[in-house]
Parts: C-alpha cells; sequence; structure tokens
C-alpha cells in the first residue's frame, strides 16, 4: 500500500505538534499555579467542546437491529445473586462465538461469575448454545461438560491441538480452565495436564500462533490482586469526585502480572511471558490482543489496562517482544477495558478502538505505519495517533463508561459502522445492590468519514439502558448481516438480529488450515472491488472477556462480484482470486509450509 496523503502531512507536523503541545501544557500548569481555573474531567470549555461535540443523533438509519432472544430460545441470566460491592463481581462476563461443531453456523457460549464471593451458586454455570440455524439455539451446557459453576469472566475459543475442532479456555477469578473438545459435542478439563491454571484474577485472553511453530500459543491478562477481606467493605474513597467502596476500587489493589502460555506441540504449554518480556506487571489487565501492527507476519501485541498505561509490544521474531509503549503514542495511562481491531482507512494497517472509563473519552488509535516511505527499516515499528474527536467518537463518550466494542459493517455500504456497550461501575443510590445503567452506541460511520450515533433510529430496543459488559458480533443466521450478542451484567442476556434495510451486497469468508493452526489465525484478507479497498484479519478483535467469530464479513456496496481476493496466509503464502461473485460465504483450506524450527 502506498503511504496516503493525509498520512504524509501528519507525519510531517507530528513532530512539531508535539513541540506545541508541551508549550501549550506547560503554558496550563504555569496558569494553574498563579490561580486560574482548574478545568476537570467533564467540564465544557468554551471554543473546544462546542467544535467536537456532534449534532443529535439522526432519526434516519438503514440499520436495523431487532431482540429475538426469547424466540431464539436463549435463557441465561448472568449473576445470580445480590452483589456484595466487591470488585471481582462487577467486572464480566464475556460471550465468546465460535463453531465448535463445525456445522457452518457460529454456536454461542455465555460466561457465568457464579454468584457473590461470599454465597457461590452451585447452579449457576456458563451456558453453551448450539446453534441451530434460522435464529434457534439449543442448551446444551450439560450434555457438554461445561455446567462447572466457575467465577467465570472471560473466554475464547481456540484448537490448540490442532485436531480441526475448537477448544476452550474460561478466565476466572481463581483457577482458569482449559476444555478440550473431544468433537462428539462433550468437553474435557484437561487444565492441569495442560499446565494452564493460573489462579488470579483473570480477565481477557487470545490465542495466536506468536512464534509461528505451527501451535497456538495463548495469552492470558490478570488485573489485580485483589485481597477479599470483609472488614475492607467499610472504607471508601474517591472516583470521579463519588465516594466509593474501597472495595470497588481498583487503585486500591496492586496490578497481577500476565501470562503467556507456549505451546510445545504435545499437549502442554510452558510459561513464558516474563521470559519474552510481556508480562506487563505494571499494568492492570482486562483486554489482550494479537495484532500484526507492522504486516511482518509476527503477530504484535496489545494489552488494555484498567489506570495504569497500555501495554502494545512488537514481535521480534525469535520469541521475545519489545515494549514500544512510548513511542508508539498508543500507551495512554487510562482506564482502558475493550478493543476492537479494523483497517479503517483501507490502507492495509490494523487501527484499533480502546473503550475508556468516565469522562475519558474512547480513543481511536489509527495505525500510521504504512511502508518505507515512513522508515525503511526491516522490522520497524508502528506509532498511531489518537483520531476518535476526527471521527466523532471521543466527546460523545464522556459521559459513559465503556466495555465491549467492535468494528463491522452492518448494512454492507463498504464503511465499518462500531457498537459499544456501556454500563457503570457505580452504585444506585437509592440501591446500592444495583448498578447504574447505561445506553449502548451504535454508530453508523456516514459518507463524510465521521460517525453519528443512530442506536435510537437503529432500534429502540437496542437503545435502552442496562448494566452491559461483554458482547459479540457473528451472523448466526448466514443472511450476510451480522447481529449482536450482548452480556447484561446481573440480568439476562440478549440476541439481536441485524434486519437492516440494504440492497447492498456482501462476502464472507471462512479460512481454514490443515495440521496447525487451524482456523488460520494471522492469516490477512485483502478484498478489492474497482478503488475500494478492503483488509481484514482472522481472529484479532476481542471485544471484552469476549469474542467474536472467526469467519471475516464484507460489504461490498453496489458491486456485484470481487475484482481480486488476496489472502495473506500465516507461513507468508499468498494466493489471489480474481472475480468472485458476491453474496456467499467461501472456505478456503490451506496446507502451510513446513513451520520453522
Amino acid at each position: 500500500m502506498k503511504l496516503s496523503r493525509r498520512k504524509r502531512l501528519i507525519a510531517q507536523w507530528l513532530i512539531g505538534g508535539i513541540a506545541v503541545c508541551t508549550g501549550a501544557i506547560c503554558w496550563s500548569f504555569f496558569n494553574a499555579s498563579n490561580g486560574a481555573m482548574t478545568v476537570l474531567p467533564g467540564d465544557e470549555v468554551e471554543g473546544l467542546t462546542s467544535v467536537l461535540e456532534r449534532a443529535p443523533e439522526t432519526n434516519k438509519s438503514p440499520i436495523r437491529f431487532r431482540d429475538i432472544t426469547e424466540k431464539a430460545n436463549i435463557q441465561f441470566t448472568h449473576f445470580q445473586s445480590q452483589r456484595t460491592s466487591l470488585l471481582p463481581e462487577d467486572m464480566g462476563s464475556g460471550v465468546v462465538c465460535g463453531d465448535f461443531n463445525n456445522d457452518g453456523r457460529p454456536d454461542l457460549l455465555f460466561v457465568n461469575f457464579s454468584g457473590s464471593l461470599s454465597a457461590p451458586n452451585p447452579a449457576a454455570s456458563c451456558k453453551l448454545y448450539r446453534n441451530l440455524g434460522d435464529m434457534r439455539f439449543e442448551d446444551v451446557t450439560q450434555a457438554s461438560g461445561l455446567d462447572k459453576a466457575l467465577y467465570g469472566l472471560g473466554g475464547a475459543w481456540g484448537d490448540y491441538d490442532s485436531d480441526g475442532d475448537l477448544d476452550l479456555y474460561i478466565t476466572v477469578f481463581g483457577d482458569n480452565v482449559l476444555y478440550e473438545n473431544l468433537g462428539d459435542g462433550r468437553f474435557r478439563d484437561i487444565t492441569k495436564h495442560a499446565g494452564v491454571g493460573d489462579s488470579g484474577f483473570g480477565t481477557g485472553c487470545a490465542w495466536a500462533d506468536y512464534d509461528r511453530d505451527g501451535h497456538l500459543d495463548l495469552y492470558v491478562a490478570n488485573y489485580v490482586k485483589f485481597i477479599h477481606d470483609p472488614s475492607l467493605g467499610q472504607r471508601t474513597n474517591l472516583q470521579n469526585a463519588a465516594e466509593v467502596p474501597f472495595t470497588l476500587n481498583p487503585s486500591s489493589y496492586k496490578p497481577q502480572a500476565n501470562m503467556l502460555y507456549r505451546n510445545r506441540g504435545d499437549g502442554t504449554f510452558e510459561e513464558v511471558a516474563q521470559k519474552a518480556g510481556v508480562d506487563d506487571p505494571e499494568g492492570r489487565g482486562l483486554s489482550a490482543a494479537w495484532v500484526d501492527f507492522n504486516n511482518d507476519l509476527w503477530p504484535d501485541l496489545y494489552i488494555a489496562n484498567d489506570i495504569s498505561k497500555n501495554g502494545i509490544f512488537l514481535n521480534n521474531g525469535d520469541g521475545s517482544f519489545s515494549d514500544i509503549g512510548g513511542p508508539s503514542l498508543a500507551a495512554d495511562y487510562r482506564g482502558a477495558m475493550g478493543i476492537a481491531i479494523a483497517d479503517l482507512e483501507g490502507d492495509g494497517d490494523s487501527d484499533m478502538l480502546i473503550t475508556h472509563w468516565l469522562a475519558q473519552e474512547n480513543a481511536l488509535y489509527v495505525n500510521m505505519f504504512i511502508d518505507e516511505l515512513v522508515d525503511p527499516t526491516p522490522g520497524r515499528a508502528p506509532f498511531f495517533l489518537d483520531s476518535a474527536d476526527r471521527f466523532g467518537l471521543g466527546h460523545s463518550s464522556l459521559g459513559e463508561i465503556g466495555w465491549a466494542t467492535g468494528f463491522c459493517d452492518f448494512d454492507n455500504d463498504t464503511r465499518l459502522d462500531l457498537w459499544v456497550i456501556n454500563g457503570s461501575t457505580f452504585e444506585q443510590k437509592a440501591n446500592h445492590a444495583l448498578l447504574r445503567p447505561q445506553a449502548p452506541f451504535l454508530f453508523r460511520h456516514g459518507e463524510d468519514g465521521r460517525y453519528d450515533n443512530v442506536v435510537g433510529a437503529a432500534s429502540q430496543q437496542l437503545a435502552k439502558a442496562f448494566v452491559g459488559r461483554g458482547g459479540a458480533q457473528a451472523d448466526f443466521d448466514g443472511d450476510g448481516r451480522v447481529d449482536l450478542a450482548l452480556m447484561v451484567h446481573a440480568g439476562k442476556a440478549i440476541l439481536y438480529k441485524n434486519e437492516s434495510e440494504t440492497s447492498s451486497h456482501w462476502l464472507r469468508l471462512d479460512l481454514r488450515q490443515t495440521k496447525s493452526n487451524t482456523q488460520a489465525l494471522g492469516a490477512r484478507v485483502a478484498v478489492v472491488c474497482g478503488q475500494n479497498v478492503q483488509t481484514a484479519t482472522v481472529g484479532v478483535s476481542p471485544s471484552y472477556l469476549s469474542q467474536n467469530e472467526h469467519v471475516l464479513h464484507f460489504g461490498l456496496g453496489q458491486a456485484e462480484k470481487v475484482d481480486e481476493l488476496i489472502i495473506y496466509w500465516p507461513d507468508g503464502s499468498e494466493q489471489v482470486q480474481t472475480n468472485v461473485p458476491a453474496d456467499q460465504v467461501l472456505t478456503y483450506l490451506h496446507t502451510p509450509k513446513k513451520p520453522r524450527p
């Protein structure tokens, strides 16, 4: 891809801009020290918020969603207990999409936190729903062997043993669990044998073949070293000028280091996070994503951390990573929760949307890495620019606390839309056992490149406030329109069917490999229709404690065929198809070259 004119200009003024900003910051502190007004998060500033603020939500949108939870036979209730104002109880849980039985339809796993820490509910297990087609699901939890009560938070499907079916990892406040898929609808707990049963405060997790040896490895983010001491519940401290229980503030606890499990290829793993340089011991990890930021075929790593700087690590290709947080400009110290990954500009590199806590604005990190015009050094590091306000995604999020998120072309017009699930961490004043609900965002990507929140126009049901946490996207009924499955904390999960009014075309790609990395995690695809180029990568976007389906979805607008389809397989091989008809799901099977020794 060639360096866009806009990015060349940004690269030219970036250094000068940093100098100007530094001077402005110093000037602001000088004024503050001399009695000038202090501006707090959320305060309106004349000349700033008036520029950043978007017009009111539009009442028109071709995007439509309908709540079909009951019709689909989804009957899952999260956290079937009363809250006791303890941090682990409020963080989860996730929604994990994947075709565990290889019938071509994405299934649903809802992770559950089985009651309060003082009174666990042995009947409140995670639930696995098998997709029967036509938006109907069957609860197969008990038959599958996944009916174990856990303080579950997140999860991810991945074929760790390369036998062709998806295995399942669940993160837990306690002992994490790895379930092997037996291929007949049943799973068995192999955590102890595999050596991946870290005990702590597990949150986000992600699979990838980071060392390119053909075996899937696993990264597990940990949050804080939580101390369950009932006496601490009597203490309070401040969060955003609000008094909250000491036991709900993550700042009350020290961060917990993360884990990187390297797959030995014999069914067991070796924990190598510190050795590889990615344990991130100062970060309070909530989400983790494997993303090849500089397109060198080596998966890099991004970690969304709460009230600590985010982690961004460049894969050196020798089993080690380099911390590039500072020069990348994407390691902000905010309260980060969810991650959405996509090539927003169609320029061939991956950009990131990070959801944040109250009054901190969600961040949209545009990847400024393009080609040798920036830096000709092999293995060069990328850098990012937070462009949230330029796209209309920053100021609009100041009043909400964001969690799960994802990019998707819901109306198939070739422009990626965005959904963000919100939900407060503050307790209701009238009833401290309940958290405050917040409405989600559904942003439509307009022709002007900006985003508008159209959630009310898309669905009055979806626009209702709830205490959101996890969420994932998948085309559950195979109609070429991507649907949403959402987790409600201490409430009933919701399934929304995409009924968008559109005549636009689409293409879906299910990439597979033989022998190793059977889901082709890390494979990148370019879809070319005339002057329009879209790229996407298999398995890179984790949402929050959740996982989207691995099938890649492309909206094609009015194009009835794809002029050129290019697949960049993880082993470096390229496959090109031309004149590919639209409105179908295509499966491509690749036999990888011999893995690295």
